[in-house]
């Protein structure tokens, strides 16, 4: 018997990580919810929030994820995200610049014009809370 949790998370874009860890502390939509080697399967939605990995008691990495599904099976914890990104590999400066950008390109075209702009929006405003906490 193992007893480590097989943990692998994956965008569109590429696989951000595959490994084995301890626990995995994730942001369901009916709220967070963590994972240890074992667990009882499930699949739930995610919402925007920060995937946080630990190992001997410490985190190791915080991810933020742009919605997505987590898959608990006997094998593992798999986590499907639309979008995600290693909160050490962005600035606070970076989100919030691109989310001015945003932020103005919505005012310009007037709330509800453009529902992919606000849902942009949201995200960024997510992301740049979770890189201040």
């Amino acid at each position: 018997m193992a007893d480590k949790l097989h943990f692998s998370l994956v965008s569109p874009a590429r696989e951000l990580f595959s490994g084995d860890v301890d626990h995995v502390i994730a942001p369901g939509s009916d709220g967070e919810f963590g994972v240890l080697v074992n667990h009882a399967p499930f699949m739930t939605t995610l919402k925007n929030g920060v995937v946080r990995v630990e190992d001997n008691g410490e985190t190791t990495m915080r991810l933020f994820v742009r919605g997505g599904f987590a898959d608990v099976t006997p094998a593992g914890l798999t986590i499907l995200a639309e979008e995600a990104v290693n909160l050490d590999s962005v600035s606070v400066e970076s989100v919030q610049k691109e989310y001015d950008e945003a932020h103005r390109a919505l005012l310009a075209e007037g709330k509800d014009a453009n529902p992919a702009l606000e849902e942009q929006v949201s995200y960024l405003e997510d992301l740049k809370a979770a890189l201040v906490n």
